[in-house]
């Protein structure tokens, strides 16, 4: 990655605020099912949920499946992992052990297969942990001789329901798998794409409507009086002195022709907006906020301002420290903040869509900057001397030959000719002045219009072209639902480990666990349309069950490359955990409150309010149980809950030896 698409990341640095961020919900369509879909089309979106860690969703999409004939051994294995993954065997209501019972009974209708194979190897090991003393050995062989795809998957979804000595038979693997797997597949450099919102499309300054109608219209009027004028003083002329008219007349045509020529090149052209002649001008379509609206500035307009300063920092030309190349161009940046916020100012826009473009601009700046056009882009432009000196000769000419025209005119003549005369050349002298300013007035808005059409259409170019260039590059680089999954499973499964280290405690030593992964204060959150929410700081909160109370270590961590932070740890026994309370509120999102008797209440925010960000198809009650479930927050509180209301009695009733028996297939 260069150094300048790494910059984009960054710069949320200055944009972060105490809470989460406005999410990116990226358009995808992987979780979407039409109604009338086929089973086997629902099966697929089901397994795609079991993989990318949305069990809840999954269950009932394959259970749509089966209910419509879609059923084999492959099917039923991962309706079993659905039904049993982030769960214990105490999750699970009555008629779900029966609806289990039931499906291990089918086991020995399925062809004989890998999948066969795994069914049976799942439920054994469910009739290992039901049965007091059994022997684990020829179950973990049979584990160990499944293929590695179906292998993977039990040990990830039996996570929870794995206790006891069979899990410590099986936690050196699954260590070692999470640590093989954490950082792969380029972790560090693709996780912030993740939480990038979806670039808002290129837009570019449009050109101004023509003001010359009024010009236009004048214009006949004005040239018809010139050109009465000025035939009436020739003709005038000629009767006074037809040699001499004869010179003055040809001479008036071409000095007039000539000042046409040249004066159009030179005033027939709109003054350039821009930064000409190192005295920068803001472009005449930038709606500048003058002192006076300064303080009412939207939140909106000054983070793009806030957005141009980084990145002009970030690129700046060689040789330049970031505080003198802002000064530089403070106001460059002024002009094209205000261009930018007019441009996307509109409802539920964050800078954050905006920042590619920012980027490009900030690039271009430093370019042209090196390439000498920062300040004189449009040198090209500007009237050559010669072409200045040749309009004022040539007015000259024609003046000198008019007033040539008007004395051969009036000399030797008659009163009323002398009088026809003076007014001949004076409504020449006055339309003519009008007609030419009323033409020039007309070709500078045809020049300005032709140009800023011209301009439109090249920056926009430009800027889609960087648009899809940026947005290529999110797309190729961004990780799927499945790489985000995998390594927030390998981050919990380290993070239990060291948890246990620390206790010096092995799982025979716990009743069950149980991991709240919610979000940390200050992060960005990213999703898929239909998924849960990921987050590029999270919270793990660890609770460990152990026959004398309750280990809790909870930690925050940096999700792009799994640093640690502002760990904590607290022991208390059961009795001590008096409360637990779950506070929905619609516009905040969900809390969970955890009270003891020798402290104050903790509150812990589980998930975050999402109800503006949801799609026109997404169901708002669906979106939240699957961020719940995601975060592992209704486990959490049924044993929670459980030690609150029960206190150690709970231990008697909920320990390894009170699982009920669970069959074994046939």
């Amino acid at each position: 990655m260069s150094h300048d698409d790494g910059g984009a990341y960054s710069s949320a640095a200055y944009n972060s605020t105490i809470g989460i961020q406005a999410g990116a919900v990226h358009d995808s369509t992987i979780y979407m099912v039409h109604p009338d879909a086929s089973p086997q089309e629902k099966y697929r979106v089901g397994v795609q949920l079991l993989e990318d860690g949305v069990p809840s969703r999954a269950r009932e999409m394959i259970t749509d499946a089966i209910s419509l004939g879609h059923d084999g051994a492959k099917v039923r294995f991962h309706w079993v992992l659905a039904m049993l993954s982030a769960r214990t065997h105490h999750d699970l209501s009555a008629e779900e052990v029966q609806r289990l019972r039931y499906a291990s009974g089918l086991v020995q209708r399925y062809a004989e297969d890998q999948w066969k194979d795994a069914l049976r190897v799942t439920f054994d090991l469910l009739a290992v942990l039901s049965t007091t003393g059994s022997e684990t050995g020829p179950v973990l062989k049979q584990l160990q001789d499944l293929p590695r795809r179906q292998h993977d998957a039990i040990l990830r979804h039996l996570d929870f329901m794995l206790t006891g000595g069979l899990k410590d038979d099986l936690w050196a693997e699954t260590l070692g798998r999470a640590r093989a797997e954490r950082f792969d597949n380029d972790r560090g450099q693709r996780v912030w794409t993740y939480f990038v919102p979806r670039p808002i499309g290129a837009r570019a300054v449009p050109p101004r409507p023509s003001t010359a109608g009024a010009a236009k219209a004048a214009l006949p009027v004005r040239a018809a009086l010139f050109v009465v004028s000025s035939a009436l003083l020739w003709a005038l002329a000629l009767i006074a002195d037809p040699a001499w008219a004869i010179v003055e007349l040809p001479v008036a045509l071409g000095a007039g022709l000539a000042a046409a020529r040249f004066g159009v090149r030179w005033w027939g052209r709109e003054p350039r907006p821009g930064f000409t002649a190192g005295a920068p001008v803001p472009h005449p379509r930038a709606s500048d906020p003058g002192p006076a609206s300064a303080s009412a500035e939207s939140g909106f307009t000054k983070n793009v301002r806030h957005s141009f300063d980084h990145y002009f920092s970030v690129r700046r030309p060689h040789g330049f420290t970031s505080d003198a190349w802002l000064t530089h161009t403070v106001q460059i940046r002024s002009s094209l903040a205000a261009e930018i916020a007019d441009l996307y100012r509109e409802n539920r826009v964050g800078v954050e869509r905006v920042d590619w473009l920012i980027r490009y601009l900030a690039g271009d700046a430093r370019n042209r900057y090196n390439n000498g056009t920062l300040f004189d882009q449009h040198r090209q432009d500007r009237t050559p001397g010669r072409t200045k000196a040749l309009t004022v000769v040539a007015l000259a000419v024609l003046g000198a030959a008019a007033l040539a025209a008007f004395g051969t005119a009036a000399s030797g003549a008659a009163q009323p000719r002398a009088l026809w005369a003076f007014l001949a050349v004076l409504g020449a002298a006055w339309s003519g002045h009008a007609t030419a300013s009323r033409w020039l007035e007309v070709r500078r808005e045809e020049h300005r219009l032709d140009r800023e059409t011209r301009e439109h259409l090249e920056q926009l170019t430009a800027r889609q072209i960087e648009h899809r260039r940026w947005q290529s590059f999110l797309d190729d680089t961004r990780p799927s639902e499945l790489e985000m999954e995998t390594w927030l499973t390998c981050d919990r499964t380290s993070f239990v480990d060291e948890a246990l280290r620390h206790h010096r405690l092995t799982w025979r030593d716990l009743i069950t666990h149980t991991i709240l992964v919610t979000p940390a204060p200050s992060c960005k959150r990213g999703r898929v349309r239909g998924g849960p929410w990921r987050y590029s700081h999270y919270a793990f909160r660890l609770f460990l069950f152990t026959q004398d109370g309750i280990r809790e270590i909870s930690s925050e961590f940096d999700f792009s490359d799994a640093t640690r932070r502002n760990e904590q740890r607290n022991n208390y026994r059961f009795d001590a955990l008096t409360s637990v309370q779950v506070t929905e509120n619609t516009d905040v999102g969900y809390d969970l409150e955890l009270v003891l008797t020798n402290g104050p209440a903790r509150k812990i925010r589980v998930k975050d309010a999402d109800a503006h960000q949801l799609a026109p198809t997404e169901d708002s009650r669906e979106i939240s149980e699957i961020n719940l479930s995601a975060a592992g927050s209704t486990h959490t509180f049924r044993l929670l809950e459980g030690v609150a209301a029960d206190g150690k009695s709970w231990i008697e009733r909920h320990g390894p030896d009170s699982l009920a028996p669970f069959p074994i297939a046939g």
